[in-house]
């Protein structure tokens, strides 16, 4: 049996110079965005309680909540919309292609009845509204002659659609059916973001000039605008209003959000408070989306970092929900204290987790260095990527140091630590041998003669097991000079080797390989001690022991998490399917009967083992 006890969701996906669409529902206190191809709701009140929705076959834009809260409509990349229901595990509604291109933004009408979606037509329509229950078309939407990035339905009778794009136009529509009222062009440059305020009085608008307007709700003519005083030194990406109706929240490339106070008659809006984002303190702090819900206002950054401030008190530090953009590719669980869990990502990206609690901290590779393997001791981390260089970043009082670096002049392929060598030596392989490093120091190079695809050293650095694409294993002692000497070479695997690891108690190691099996060796005698384990469906990427040597758990590009024990046949193993949408990239026991998992969904999840 496998339980999910906890999951390090993923952050919004930003683009830069974008801006992106989070929505929210007020009754239930929850948040949507997306990520990939999967759409999260994520509490508020509890940020750790998320759940996923995956059902997309391309990657999603935006998703937003029926009035009543029940159903969740969502768009992707090719133009569809799927709504789908809240409850009772995401039931299907129905599914219709709105537009030939990408959808961008989407809205109900406040009845719940119909709904609009804009975007990038590809040369046909740019704007929709269709029938939320049988799709048919409601109207004609002319005027617009490039991609339109952001649509708002009035929330008040009578209807009123206001459209804006990259055509510098706001486009006002009136209806049902919808047909073209009025064309505005007082901006600029991009308009970004539309919204009409909660009491459907006035519209505003938000555009890459650095200009906010406000239009009559009912009309549609421009009433005012954003003071330029106090306002925004770069693109504002979006605008979100109070539940009030009286002040709204923009947020913009300066790395600010402001709060304005908009006058009763429209006619002005003036700053408030202004909110500064600085994490990293490059371009990553560029706030790309926000959000004002009840009593919460969300920012996000370009990194993907959501802000959440309280609107009673904005001086208060706001709470930080950080997490991965990238599909996380490593994971490795710190020590003796075995509640820290770190998680690297393609981009680069090292977060640090804390197990019943969530996001800690996070540490940026310089130049967005692309990480491919990790490996961790309680006295800093080893990182290989796509280049020739082996990162070492120092672990003090489980804080991060600064990274350094050394050139080993192939692509590193696999990385492992002898942790209880006096020296923390480190096995890094690459396409045709070994490196045994000591710290940032390169002790030997050797080439094997052979394609290598995996290697592991043990913890007392004294023996080496390195895999083959012929799927043999070749066994090395280490001698003091580091050199390798090769004690025996088994064969069972019929595809290259994935991955090798040690139990914790030295006396057995397992192997996985690209044909979908997993080995379990006896060490003493190198025989196999479990085998036919054959029910992934393809190649391993992953391998994990549990502390107390009983289990093991792969992890596969098949979505799945397979955790067997030892001492029973592999027939009675613990399935866990559809663990991370994509591929699972990596496994880690955290403790007896807790496996983390990492995947290309970008989120981190923990499941509870219960063994038959």
């Amino acid at each position: 049996m496998a339980k999910l006890v906890e999951t390090f969701p993923c952050v919004p996906s930003t683009e830069r110079g974008r801006g992106i669409l989070i929505s929210g529902d007020p009754k239930s206190d929850s948040i949507l965005y997306c990520n990939g191809r999967s759409v999260l709701i994520r509490s508020l009140q509890r940020p750790q309680d998320v759940q996923v929705y995956g059902e997309h076959g391309y990657p999603a834009t935006v998703a937003r909540y029926s009035p009543n809260g029940e159903w969740i409509a969502s768009a992707d990349v090719s133009g569809t919309v799927r709504v789908w229901g809240t409850h009772n595990g995401f039931v299907l509604k129905n599914e219709f292609r709105v537009l030939a291109g990408r959808i961008d933004d989407l809205q109900w009408s406040f009845d719940g009845l119909r709904i609009v979606a804009s975007g990038d037509g590809k040369g046909k329509s740019l704007v929709r509204s269709f029938a939320w229950d049988s799709g048919n078309t409601m109207g004609d939407f002319d005027g617009h002659s490039r991609r339109v990035l952001s649509c708002a339905f009035k929330p008040t009778r009578p209807f009123r659609i206001a459209t804006c794009g990259e055509d510098f136009l706001v486009n006002f529509y009136d209806g049902p059916p919808f047909k073209f009222h009025s064309s505005h062009r007082e901006h600029s440059n991009f308009v970004n973001c539309i919204r009409y305020s909660p009491d459907g009085t006035k519209f505003i608008t938000v555009s890459s000039d650095k200009k906010g307007m406000i239009y009559d709700g009912k009309a549609g003519h421009k009433i005012g605008e954003l003071a330029s005083e106090d306002g925004h030194k770069g693109s504002i990406y979006a605008v979100s209003w109070s539940p009030d109706s009286k002040r709204v929240l923009t947020v913009s490339a300066d790395k600010t959000a402001k709060v304005w106070e908009v006058a009763e008659d429209g006619t002005v809006g003036s700053v408030i408070k202004t909110l500064t984002f600085m994490e990293s303190g490059g371009a990553e702090d560029m706030l790309v989306g926000c959000l004002w819900q009840n009593n919460h206002l969300i920012t996000v950054s370009l990194g993907g970092t959501m802000s959440l401030y309280s609107a009673d008190d904005m001086d208060k530090p706001p709470l930080l929900l950080s997490g991965h953009i990238k599909n996380v590719t490593s994971l490795a669980v710190l020590g003796t204290n075995q509640k820290t869990i770190l998680s690297c990502s393609y981009d680069g990206l090292i977060l640090k987790w804390l197990q019943g609690v969530g996001y800690s901290c996070r540490l940026q590779m310089k130049d967005n260095a692309k990480i491919k393997r990790l490996a961790a001791t309680e006295s800093g981390i080893l990182l290989s990527g796509f280049d020739n260089k082996v990162w070492r970043i120092p672990l003090t009082n489980n804080e991060l140091g600064a990274a350094d670096h050394i050139d080993i002049g192939h692509q590193p392929l696999d990385i492992s630590i002898a942790v209880d060598s006096p020296e923390s030596t480190a096995l890094v392989s690459f396409d045709s041998g070994v490196v045994l490093l000591n710290g940032l120091t390169i002790l030997s190079k050797i080439d094997l003669g052979f394609a290598v695809t995996a290697s592991v050293i043990s913890p007392d650095g004294k023996e080496a097991i390195v895999g083959g694409q012929d799927g043999k294993l070749h066994i090395y002692s280490v001698a003091g000079d580091n050199t390798l000497k090769e004690e025996a070479v088994l064969e069972k695997h019929r595809g290259a080797l994935t991955v090798i690891r040690y139990s914790p108690d030295l006396t057995m190691f397992a192997s996985g390989d690209a044909n979908r099996e997993a080995v379990v060796w006896d060490r003493k005698t190198k025989q196999v001690k479990l085998n036919n384990m054959l029910f992934h469906t393809a190649r391993i990427n992953s391998l994990a022991w549990s502390p107390n040597n009983t289990m093991v758990a792969t992890g596969s590009i098949d979505t799945c998490v397979i955790v067997y024990e030892v001492d029973k046949p592999a027939s009675s193993r613990i399935t866990v399917r559809n663990a991370h949408l994509g591929g699972v990239n990596a496994v880690a026991f955290v403790d007896e009967c807790t496996v983390a998992s990492s995947g290309e969904d970008a989120s981190v999840r923990l499941w509870h083992i219960e063994p038959q």
